[in-house]
């Protein structure tokens, strides 16, 4: 057992742990475990548990404020206290006139622009919904409105969309969605053999998210579709599943932060694309659930419904696996890649050729429908002795094949 972002271990009392009591009321519910040592053993406390429990309950209503939801389990065989703090409703929790998150297993204070999520976030607002006070132009919206599902454009439709709030004004939504605006955007490049070596490149800002959309699906096409004449037939062969690309780049657009200066970033290989969008999970979404497709909020929903509407994305929350889906029958898997403050998809070509032997193709071909295998399963499928399935492995893991997961007995292989 080891602290990660809802976990840390205390192996004695100091103020400091009032830090954490802010993070976890700002981002989500976690544990703060006393008596435990950083490598998570044991070392217990000194003294009556349910005293020490008292003056930690009164350090906190005395600290952090407005006071958070929380509660004590005290263990009095091995004398530690687990503190489990609530994920609170009214954001920002602060502690010292500060607000804190977790940076991985670190307690960091929040910057500025974090702090003006959480005051939102507290308010049950998100940014999309903030008023914006201008003129907007929506001829790109008008367009797909009338070719897509045959409406035309007007102020009752904006507000079906949600993109005119209850006063009458526009939102930042619809500032998103509108031909002129000073937001970031998307950025595109082509790269050749080497990323020092860019052959095409394209910027896409200060416009409407369906331009953002339409031109990075054009430069896809331009690079990752080819046609083939088959006597009177004609059929399109895709580098990279389309279904695959369009999902990862709705995914990008809808999810990002929009209230962030970074582009998306868009990097094209011969044998990849990648996509980079700004804004990490939310934290109320773990990445299991990210990568299961069990959303449970959105973080621009109004930009979601127009999206869902106009059929640019099928169903919430969904997308991940349909990627999934697309190349299940690959040996090379989509990879998706979470941190704080970004996400990546990494959508391989369907046409690599692995540079493998013989022998060690035998590996990839038994694990590249999703498989997790032992090194004693391998074995036996592959009729190779133990130390040989090893060997394979280990020149695998070398040339990127294959990942490891466990320790021990329990250590597994996949693509």
């Amino acid at each position: 057992m080891k602290e990660d972002r809802f976990l840390e271990f205390k192996s004695e009392i100091t103020n400091t742990f009032l830090k954490t009591v802010s993070a976890f009321s700002n981002i989500g519910t976690g544990i703060i475990r006393f008596g435990y040592n950083d490598d998570g053993t044991v070392c217990g406390l000194n003294g009556d548990l349910n005293g020490i429990c008292l003056d930690l309950e009164n350090k906190i209503n005395d600290s952090v404020s407005p006071r958070p939801n929380f509660r004590f389990e005290c263990n009095y065989k091995n004398n530690t206290i687990d503190l489990i703090v609530y994920e609170g409703l009214y954001k920002p929790y602060m502690y010292k006139s500060k607000a804190y998150k977790r940076n991985d297993s670190s307690t960091v204070e929040m910057d500025l622009l974090e702090l003006h999520r959480a005051i939102l976030e507290g308010k049950n607002l998100s940014y999309e919904q903030l008023d914006y006070d201008g003129i907007l132009n929506f001829e790109t919206f008008k367009e797909k409105l009338k070719g897509i599902i045959g409406i035309s454009l007007n102020d009752d439709i904006l507000k079906t969309f949600g993109l005119i709030n209850d006063n009458g004004k526009y939102n930042n939504a619809a500032l998103i969605i509108s031909d002129n605006n000073s937001l970031a955007g998307v950025d595109i490049v082509r790269f050749g053999d080497s990323i020092n070596i860019m052959m095409d490149r394209k910027t896409i800002c200060n416009a409407s998210i369906f331009k953002m959309y339409d031109e990075a699906y054009d430069m896809y096409k331009k690079y990752y579709q080819y046609e083939i004449i088959d006597g009177p037939n004609r059929r399109i062969e895709n580098i990279v599943p389309e279904n695959a690309f369009r999902e990862a780049l709705a995914n990008a657009l809808v999810h990002r932060t929009w209230d962030d200066t970074p582009n998306i970033r868009i990097s094209m290989f011969s044998d990849k694309i990648e996509i980079t969008s700004p804004g990490g999970l939310l934290h109320s979404i773990s990445k299991e659930e990210y990568l299961d497709g069990q959303v449970s909020k959105l973080r621009n929903p109004i930009i979601a419904n127009v999206f869902f509407r106009l059929k640019y994305i099928e169903m919430f929350g969904t997308g991940i696996l349909r990627i999934k889906q697309l190349y299940q029958n690959s040996t090379f898997k989509p990879e998706f890649k979470i941190y704080d403050n970004s996400l990546t998809i990494i959508l391989p070509s369907l046409n690599i050729k692995p540079n493998v032997t013989v022998d060690e193709a035998k590996i990839i071909d038994y694990l590249k429908n999703g498989m997790q295998a032992s090194s004693n399963d391998l074995a036996v499928v592959t009729g190779f002795s133990k130390d040989k399935v090893l060997k394979l492995i280990k020149s695998l893991q070398a040339k990127g094949y294959i990942k490891v997961f466990g320790i021990g007995k329990a250590t597994r292989y996949s693509i």
